[in-house]
């Protein structure tokens, strides 16, 4: 049996690096925070623990199941946080947090401390680095509804084709109709948040009002 010490220092350590991811998602205003990351990494390394512990003392090597069943239990915990918010589906990062985290807790609970920690500094780099990653080359895209009120139509849909074909963007259902005294343009266009930005400032024009809400893509 291992000493207490080990089990202390072992469970410490899980406490440790989930606490470390979960400051992060904290600091992003994200779920699965430092308490529910702290207590995910803590009882998988628990879970493992146990699981050699008692194959040793009963000498029933089918009690590692213990083991295996935590990636079941997480699976269940990660499906939690995936939710579907104004058409597109959110949380999948969150998921997918919560189960690196689980499997770095079982490494911190084998003993495997620096397997563990390097686990937690991967995780923690896409995280925080590969943001930023996907922001600059565009990776990560979102179906957008645009509509565009204004009293001048001609000048506005020339400018708004202007505007997407500069920067390669395909826009979809494209209608343009009246409303009271204005017209309305309306389409969506996968763009990224960068190219948000970037299209709301130069329909930034005195009697154009453009609104940008997020949508369901539906695919045949």
């Amino acid at each position: 049996m291992l000493p207490l010490k080990i089990m202390v220092a072992r469970l410490l350590w899980a406490s440790l690096l989930g606490a470390v991811i979960g400051i992060e998602r904290n600091l992003r205003k994200r779920p699965a925070g430092m308490r529910t990351s702290l207590c995910v990494s803590l009882g998988a390394a628990l879970f493992t623990i146990l699981s050699i512990e008692i194959a040793k003392r009963t000498g029933d090597a089918s009690t590692t199941r213990i083991a295996s069943n935590i990636v079941q239990g997480i699976g269940f915990l990660g499906a939690g946080a995936i939710l579907r918010d104004r058409g597109n589906v959110t949380g999948l990062t969150t998921a997918a947090t919560i189960f690196a985290i689980a499997a770095m807790g079982m490494a911190a609970g084998g003993g495997f401390y620096a397997v563990s920690g390097i686990t937690c500094l991967v995780v923690l780099c896409a995280l925080i680095f590969l943001v930023y990653v996907e922001g600059w080359f565009n990776l990560k895209v979102r179906c957008m509804l645009f509509r565009i009120s204004t009293t001048d139509s001609t000048y506005i849909v020339s400018e708004v084709h202007k505007i997407f074909s500069e920067m390669g963007i395909a826009l979809d259902n494209f209608q343009l109709s009246m409303t009271g005294n204005k017209n309305l343009i309306q389409f969506d266009a996968d763009v990224s948040h960068r190219q948000q930005e970037k299209i709301f400032i130069a329909l930034s024009i005195p009697g154009v009002t453009c609104e940008m809400l997020p949508i369901e893509r539906l695919h045949e």
